[in-house]
């Protein structure tokens, strides 16, 4: 009896060492996990992840923003669009590969060109087709931080009757007193940056700031349309969304604007396509751009 007794014992004991081993091991690995997600993106090889949607969640935001739908846009017409495209006279329409192009100047800490965006996007995505556009958001250490945003950094656009430059000068990640650089200006957009963002195409107050739109050397746009502090606390994707509900303050803004540029293409392509340019959202406009 007492032999059995013991070996019970000795098999208790074994078991427990058993489970004190494993749990060491368990332990370990514990912290091998935890250094490894510290370390990434410290030096070590690892990636940092993207505080952004990517991939497919990125793609189905950017179909949402270059897909609203047409009956949305008509019904929202001049909706809060109230700093309009000025109108330049005088100058010969500016083209690229015999269209008329047009020019967009900004970056990606900016949060006046973060909101700029939207609309931008919504209007030429009714001319041509998009690649390449990123989620992003403004400078956390900016007025109207991270105000959501895609970015023109890396994206092509394709149309049969525009052409379209997107330049980001700077991103949003600061090092020293600025921020890093993206892309260079090409001597020409230099030249209409110096020439049209200054009187009497803006105002002096405003000339030089960003962003910058030279539609074609026959309208200008400088700032924002409208107030980055509207998308405040949103996400990118949350903004999308609401670009199909005519009656929400953001569709009313960046739709309304939209319908304002795409007035303004419309003059730049004659009309065309017509089944854009003959639509309630562009003649609500006309007279006024």
């Amino acid at each position: 009896m007492r032999m059995i007794q013991e070996r019970a014992t000795a098999r208790h004991g074994r078991m427990r060492r058993a489970n004190a081993a494993i749990a060491a091991v368990l332990v370990v690995f514990a912290v091998m996990i935890v250094a490894k997600l510290g370390g990434a993106g410290e030096g070590g090889g690892g990636e940092q992840a993207s505080p952004f949607p990517t991939g497919d969640a990125a793609a189905a935001i950017v179909t949402t923003l270059t897909s609203v739908p047409p009956a949305v846009l008509d019904q929202v017409g001049t909706g809060s669009a109230e700093v309009l495209p000025q109108p330049v006279t005088g100058q010969q329409v500016l083209t690229d590969g015999g269209k008329p192009l047009v020019l967009y100047v900004g970056a990606e800490y900016c949060p006046f060109c973060a909101a700029q965006r939207w609309p931008v996007v919504v209007a030429l995505s009714r001319f041509g087709t998009f690649s390449g556009l990123t989620i992003t958001a403004s400078a956390s250490d900016d007025v109207y931080p991270n105000t959501p945003t895609v970015s023109f950094h890396g994206s092509t656009y394709t149309s049969d009757v525009l052409t379209f430059q997107g330049v980001e000068t700077s991103s949003r990640t600061r090092k020293g007193g600025s921020y890093t650089p993206l892309d260079q200006l090409t001597p020409q957009q230099a030249q209409l940056v110096q020439k049209f963002n200054a009187p009497p195409y803006v105002d002096a107050k405003s000339a030089g700031s960003i962003p910058f739109i030279d539609f074609a050397n026959q309208a200008i746009a400088g700032g924002a349309s409208f107030s980055p502090q509207l998308l405040a606390g949103m996400t990118a994707q949350q903004v999308a969304t609401a670009l199909s509900d005519p009656g929400s303050p953001v569709a009313k803004a960046v739709n309304g604007n939209a319908n304002a540029i795409t007035a303004v293409l419309c003059k730049l392509t004659a009309g065309k396509p017509a089944n854009v340019c003959t639509t309630p959202a562009v003649t609500a406009f006309q007279g006024k751009v």
